[in-house]
């Protein structure tokens, strides 16, 4: 099969570690052996990522420098593929002895520069902050700040992805046996204009939906959303909460997840699935077993009506 893994933020750095190389590079070695799993058992493997703390933290680090002079966001996201890719890149060879390529590939992912997001920034970067801190930066650096969880973070514009014009360069590799690792923290956000030329814009995409657009473009057979929760929950966090094993993509567009969590997720598996294939979400480590349907919650069509209790 060719699967698309994509690797959720707790994958590169565990909430509240530190952005720190060293607790990265540990996340990733870890990480790589689960993707490595899925080449050894015949796949062949395109990797995603996301970039939320570490395109945040190099904005600080930006700012810091000259602020009238700050890199912009699709400049600071172009840097992260190259970071996290480089990590990636570099332990997954290892895990698999070198006995097969991997090549990591910055990837542009055109939106639509009319898109009403621009208008309402939602996408988590950067470090999270107690309350009376996150208000003074954003007061300093003109941010939108939001809540996320107990802490503060910085909010950005989160343009729909709609195409990935670097998809026959992977395609290119993927031909040749490589493994690619791309469209890290949802791709280079940029826009096409009237001559057909391409720019950069302030943004972040988000990683799920670029990874589905990804898929389905490449006719991959699965998309893997891996996470550090081992399935989607019904009820989740109270009494009583059931994991779900199946659903179809019409269960997946009404189940109602938060924006924040489980949500982009499940809606970036329903459009995939959408397609005849199957999206998987699960646990990093589960790689395998959500491929064979053991693990994990698995999309696809047709797998029945709609289970009325997934409404909320």
């Amino acid at each position: 099969m060719l699967v698309v893994a994509a690797l959720g933020g707790n994958a590169l750095l565990k909430r509240g570690e530190p952005l720190t190389a060293e607790a990265q590079r540990e996340n990733v070695r870890v990480a790589t052996q689960s993707l490595a799993a899925v080449v050894k058992a015949g796949h062949n493997l395109v990797v995603t990522h996301g970039n939320g703390p570490q395109v945040g933290l190099l904005a600080l680090q930006s700012a810091a420098y000259k602020p009238n002079e700050a890199y912009p966001l699709d400049v600071l996201g172009a840097e992260t593929e190259g970071m996290i890719g480089y990590m990636i890149e570099q332990e997954l060879e290892n895990a698999l002895d070198h006995a097969q390529p991997v090549a990591t590939l910055l990837t542009q992912v055109v939106v639509d520069g009319r898109d009403p997001a621009f208008k309402k920034p939602s996408k988590f970067v950067g470090p999270v902050y107690e309350r009376t801190e996150a208000d003074a930066r954003a007061k300093a650096a003109g941010w939108t700040i939001a809540a996320d969880g107990d802490k503060w973070r910085r909010v950005v514009a989160s343009p729909r992805p709609v195409e990935i014009p670097d998809f026959r360069i992977i395609r290119l590799l993927l031909d040749h046996g490589v493994v690619v690792v791309c469209t890290g923290g949802g791709g280079i956000p940029v826009v096409r204009r009237d001559d057909g030329t391409l720019i950069g814009i302030e943004a972040v995409i988000d990683k799920d939906a670029a990874s589905a657009l990804l898929a389905h473009q490449l006719g991959a057979d699965a998309l893997l959303l891996l996470t550090d929760v081992d399935a989607v929950y019904r009820g989740f966090g109270g009494e009583g909460a059931e994991p779900i094993s199946r659903m179809s993509p019409e269960e997946a567009r009404v189940f109602g997840a938060p924006a924040g969590s489980m949500g982009p997720k499940i809606t970036a598996a329903g459009d995939f699935a959408e397609t005849g294939a199957f999206a998987g979400i699960g646990r990093l480590e589960d790689a395998i077993a959500i491929l064979a349907g053991r693990a994990g919650t698995r999309i696809e069509k047709a797998i029945g009506q709609v289970d009325p209790s997934i409404r909320r």
